[in-house]
């Protein structure tokens, strides 16, 4: 089987093909951060371009891609700046409370006859207590560092709505523009796969919000009937925190727990049924569903990726895990599993 196989594969077509691929690995790797920007834009345009295709029948290809967009912007508005409002009180108190949480905290575990039996005497709960002391002073002192990373964060976006934009309104040309790279025997192939790349990862916008929509509204409104401190403000974390698997919602109920502390042990052990309700409700109801559907990707293949992404791209490599995974999945049914068949 292998000698039958070898000849047909390592021709200098597909030598030349594998150089050239190589080379365009390291290209992109040098810079990340644009084919990050590009592939970002790609896969919020893939995800509209049904709906643009739709309007498309009464309006022209480029007033369809703009309605999209604009009500893509109105929407995320109308959700996001309420609940932003709603929070910003929450947010000072909560910052403003933060060290007197953590000192409560230190007190119990120095004091508590059990703990103490744990020998906990070697950690420095007096250096813990002074970095809680000065989380107050490093907030607002770091405002200036955070509103010049809202305001890249905020440049970044407009880019990419524009490059978003030219996606949805130039899809046929930018799809011409491609398959124009390949021999012309070659063309319907890769045009094959292009259009399976998009459909697979079209999907990947819609599954992501609504999954983290679901994580926050549930823990949200656990939080307000059990009259929870904070309510809006960790339901707004923990759904942004979500975003980022495994090691985000840890985060997300760690500060939920010390929200919950001054409350007493009935708030903690109520906090921790709402978060595991929210999380279980997510991984095996609303996640496997939405995330099987748009992409139909197995769970340990998103993992793998996650895992990959994580270590070579950092956080926007976790954020779009999925949809590289899509991607690299179809490249190799198509490129490969397809070809041995």
């Amino acid at each position: 089987m292998f000698n039958s196989i070898f000849p047909k594969y390592v021709t200098i077509k597909n030598i030349i093909f594998l150089i050239i691929a190589v080379l365009f690995v390291i290209f992109i790797s040098k810079i990340q951060d644009i084919a990050i920007l590009f592939f970002a834009s790609y896969v919020i345009a893939c995800s509209f371009n049904p709906l643009v295709d739709k309007l498309e029948k009464k309006f022209k290809r480029s007033i369809a891609a703009a309605l999209v967009l604009f009500s893509f912007i109105i929407l995320v508005c109308a959700f996001i700046i309420p609940l932003i409002y709603m929070s910003t009180n929450e947010i000072k108190a909560f910052a403003d409370a933060f060290p007197s949480y953590i000192d409560s905290i230190v007190s119990f575990i120095q004091t508590n006859k059990y703990i103490i039996k744990l020998n906990l005497s070697d950690v420095d709960f007096g250096g813990l207590v002074s970095a809680a002391t000065g989380f107050t002073g490093g907030f607002l002192s770091g405002s200036i560092i955070i509103g010049k990373n809202i305001g890249s964060a905020l440049v970044y976006s407009i880019i990419a709505l524009i490059i978003t934009f030219y996606f949805m309104a130039d899809k046929a040309q930018v799809r011409d523009t491609y398959l124009s790279l390949f021999p012309s025997n070659m063309q319907k192939r890769a045009g094959s796969i292009m259009d399976s790349i998009s459909d697979k990862i079209g999907g990947y916008v819609i599954a992501q919000i609504v999954t983290m929509a679901s994580v926050g509204i549930i823990m949200m409104i656990g939080l307000l009937i059990i009259k929870a401190e904070y309510a809006v403000l960790l339901g707004f974390i923990t759904a942004i925190c979500d975003i980022v698997p495994v090691i985000g919602p840890f985060i997300a109920l760690m500060i939920c727990l010390v929200a919950a502390y001054k409350s007493g042990v009935t708030a903690i052990i109520l906090t921790v049924i709402i978060f595991a309700i929210a999380q279980l409700t997510e991984n095996n109801f609303v996640r496997p569903y939405i995330f099987g559907k748009m992409l139909n990707l197995h769970p340990l293949i998103i993992y793998l990726f996650l895992l990959i992404t994580a270590k070579y791209l950092g956080v926007i490599g976790v954020i779009f895990a999925p949809a590289i995974a899509a991607t690299i999945v179809v490249l190799i049914e198509e490129l490969y599993v397809k070809s041995i068949k």
